[in-house]
C-alpha cells in the first residue's frame, strides 16, 4: 500500500506550498493529461492518466511510495476522494482543496448559488440531470464528454432555459458564454465545462433566501402537506381529483428529484403541481385547453415548474420524452396500454366501474406490469356545525397501480 496518498485540487491558479511539497515528493502521480503536464510533476515519478477511478485506486493501493492524485476544483465535491476512500481500496488520503468549479462558475456569473441544485451529468444519467433542469429554476451541471451543453440542450427540447457555459475555468483558455438553450446545440464546447441553467418560475427573494442550501428554502415556504383540499387550488376539482385519491396515487408514484412524471388528463393541475413539489419534473397533458390554462396557473401559484401540453392521448404522447412514473387521470385502458409501451417504472390510474378497472388491469398485466387494485371510498363531512356533522360528498373509485417487473422487456 502507498505510504502516503495526497489528493490535490487544482483550479488553474499556482499550486500552494503544501501542494508543491506533496507533489515534489511523489513517486506516483495520477491525473488528467493537463495535470500530468504541469511542470511541478517529478520527471521520475510513475504517471497514471485517470480513466477508470477504480483501476487507478487499485494501482495506487499497490504502490510503495508517495502517491499524488490531481483533480480539477475541489476533489471532495463530486470528486475522486469518495472513490479513493471506498472500503474496497482501504486508502487514507490527505486532501489539499481548491475552489470548486461550481463555485468558480457562479462567481464568474456574479450570482449566488446557495439556492441552486447541483448535478453531475454522465452519459448514463444525463436524462436525470435534464429532468432537474426542467424542474428547478437554478441548476449547476457538472458535464462530461458526451454529456455536455449541446446534449443537455437537445434533451430539454421545448423547455427553454438560459445557459451560462463556463469552459476551461482557471486556465488561459477560460471562456464564459451566455445563450438560450435553443442556441446551444449550434456550437462546439470544450471540456471541461460547467453549465448553469436558469429559468422557469423564480421564487421571490424572500422565499429564495433561507437557512438551507439547494433551493429547499423555497419549497419550505409552500403550504405544508400534500393532497391539499380544493380550496387551496382556487377552484373546484374535477372527477378523479379528490384529495384521498390524489394522496393514494402520489404515495404509489413516489415522485422524486431526477424523475420525469407524466400526468395525463391533468384536469385542474392539482396532482401535477403536487408531484412537482416533490422536486420531480412534470409534464401535464390535457385535451381541454381551459384545463391546460388552469394547470399553468396552479403551477405559478405554487411556484413550481410544469410543462403543460394541450392534446389528446394517446396520440400526443408520441413526442414526449421518456417518463419514470405516470399518472393516468383519463382515457382508460387504451391510454394505459400506450403508456405501458413506454416502460415507465410505475403507472397509476383509476376507474369508476369494475369493468373499467378490469380492462385497465389487463392492459397493465399484458405489458409486463404487476397490478395492485384497491377500492377506495371517501366521505367528506360538513363540519360547520360541531354538533351535527352531515355527509357532504361520497366518492367510490378503483385505484390501480402497475409496477414494472424486473424481468419484463
Amino acid at each position: 500500500m502507498a505510504d502516503r496518498v495526497t489528493v490535490i485540487g487544482w483550479d488553474g491558479t499556482p499550486l500552494t506550498d503544501a501542494a508543491r511539497s506533496a507533489l515534489g515528493a511523489a513517486t506516483l502521480v495520477a491525473g488528467a493529461a493537463h495535470h500530468l503536464a504541469l511542470p511541478e510533476v517529478p520527471p521520475a515519478a510513475e504517471r497514471i492518466r485517470l480513466g477508470s477511478l477504480d483501476l487507478a485506486a487499485r494501482r495506487i493501493a499497490g504502490h510503495r511510495g508517495s502517491a499524488v492524485v490531481l483533480a480539477d476544483g475541489d476533489p471532495g465535491f463530486f470528486g475522486v476522494v469518495r472513490t479513493l476512500r471506498a472500503p474496497q481500496h482501504g486508502l487514507e488520503v490527505e486532501v489539499v482543496p481548491a475552489v470548486s468549479s461550481v463555485a468558480a462558475a457562479f462567481a464568474r456569473a456574479g450570482m449566488p448559488w446557495d439556492d441552486a441544485q447541483v448535478v453531475v451529468a454522465h452519459g448514463r444519467d444525463l436524462r436525470r440531470a435534464v429532468n432537474v433542469c426542467r424542474a428547478h429554476p437554478k441548476v449547476a451541471v457538472l458535464t462530461s464528454p458526451g454529456a455536455g451543453p449541446a446534449e443537455l440542450a437537445l434533451l430539454l427540447g421545448p423547455v427553454h432555459r438560459s445557459f451560462v457555459i463556463c469552459e476551461a475555468l482557471g486556465t488561459s483558455q477560460e471562456q464564459v458564454t451566455v445563450l438560450t438553450s435553443d442556441k446551444v446545440a449550434d456550437h462546439t464546447w470544450r471540456d471541461p465545462n460547467v453549465v448553469i441553467s436558469i429559468g422557469g418560475h423564480q421564487q421571490s427573494p424572500s422565499q429564495g433566501s433561507g437557512w438551507i442550501a439547494g433551493g429547499e428554502a423555497a419549497r419550505s415556504a409552500a403550504p405544508r402537506g400534500w393532497a391539499l383540499p380544493a380550496s387551496d387550488y382556487a377552484g373546484p376539482l374535477g372527477p378523479g381529483e379528490s384529495a384521498p385519491l390524489r394522496a393514494a396515487q402520489l404515495a404509489r408514484l413516489g415522485p422524486r428529484i431526477g424523475d420525469l412524471v407524466w400526468d395525463i388528463g391533468a384536469g385542474s393541475g392539482a396532482a401535477a403541481a403536487e408531484a412537482a413539489r416533490f422536486g420531480a419534473a412534470v409534464i401535464a397533458v390535457d385535451r381541454d385547453e381551459n384545463a391546460c390554462g388552469r394547470a399553468a396557473a396552479v403551477a405559478r401559484r405554487f411556484g413550481v415548474q410544469l410543462e403543460v401540453v394541450h392534446g389528446t392521448a394517446p396520440q400526443v404522447l408520441e413526442d414526449l420524452p421518456e417518463p419514470d412514473v405516470v399518472r393516468v387521470g383519463g382515457g382508460g385502458a387504451p391510454v394505459v396500454a400506450a403508456v405501458a409501451a413506454r416502460r415507465p417504472e410505475r403507472i397509476v390510474a383509476h376507474a369508476v366501474t369494475r369493468d373499467e378497472a378490469e380492462a385497465v388491469g389487463r392492459a397493465l398485466a399484458n405489458d409486463g406490469y404487476s397490478v395492485e387494485c384497491a377500492l377506495l371510498q371517501s366521505v367528506e363531512l360538513d363540519t360547520s356545525d360541531p354538533g351535527s356533522w352531515v355527509e357532504h360528498d361520497r366518492d367510490v373509485v378503483f385505484l390501480l397501480c402497475g409496477r414494472r417487473m424486473q424481468h419484463s422487456r
